[in-house]
């Protein structure tokens, strides 16, 4: 446990700094989520109608940002090879990284997503839900770019070729996270239902995204 919590603390550390992916993915956040209402126009009822979508997506593609160097620059330095010959599990390994990109990352695009919901005109029951699906969803994404970032390591600007891989993945997570925060605003279909689904779909994705990117890095250092 000493060892994990190590090491999330030193990635934690390192995604804060300049250039770590974690100030990087939120500002790319605001500068896409802020453009949009220019694009569509004055249109508000429009902007409410799809502001939870705009907030997922722009989430979906700020998560990218810094994936492709989760495990590329420990490789690069060579500290990997020293992690993966200690005593922690590859899986807790992977799970302590992946916590650390999530909590310089995801959770920032979370706690600012209401306050980007005033420009999109949206309601603050749908701020709501926008912030809860985001926070449950995002390790979803985190996990799934884990096992593209594992696989491309040892590639050289491998950020186009992880975004390939894992952006079909995250599909299912952006509909039900989409799905349950348009729930909160009315509909056939009650919030309940989506959301279990984003829920049991991030727990499912933070098992199998951690024990997918363990074996993808012990096949790479054979």
């Amino acid at each position: 446990m000493k060892a994990f919590l190590a090491l999330f603390r030193r990635d934690l550390r390192i995604a804060a700094r300049i250039g770590g992916g974690g100030g990087t993915g939120l500002v790319f956040f605001l500068i896409l989520v802020t453009i949009v209402p220019f694009a569509i126009g004055p249109d508000l009822n429009l902007l409410s109608r799809i502001g939870p979508a705009i907030l997922w997506i722009a989430a979906t593609l700020a998560t990218l940002i810094g994936l492709d160097r989760l495990f590329q620059a420990d490789e690069e330095d060579g500290s990997l090879d020293i992690l993966m010959t200690g005593t922690m599990p590859l899986p807790l390994l992977v799970l302590a990284k992946g916590l650390a990109h999530w909590a310089a990352t995801g959770l920032p695009l979370a706690l600012f997503a209401p306050v980007l919901g005033l420009l999109l005109a949206l309601e603050p029951a749908a701020m709501g839900a926008v912030f809860v699906t985001l926070l449950v969803g995002t390790p979803a994404l985190t996990f799934i770019g884990a096992v593209g970032a594992a696989l491309t390591a040892s590639l050289r600007r491998g950020g186009l070729v992880l975004a390939v891989l894992v952006l079909p993945l995250m599909i299912p997570i952006l509909i039900f996270g989409v799905s349950a925060a348009a729930a909160a605003l009315g509909g056939t279909v009650p919030f309940k239902t989506p959301f279990l689904m984003l829920c049991g779909l991030s727990l499912a994705a933070v098992a199998i995204g951690s024990l997918g990117a363990a074996l993808a890095l012990d096949s790479a250092g054979e």
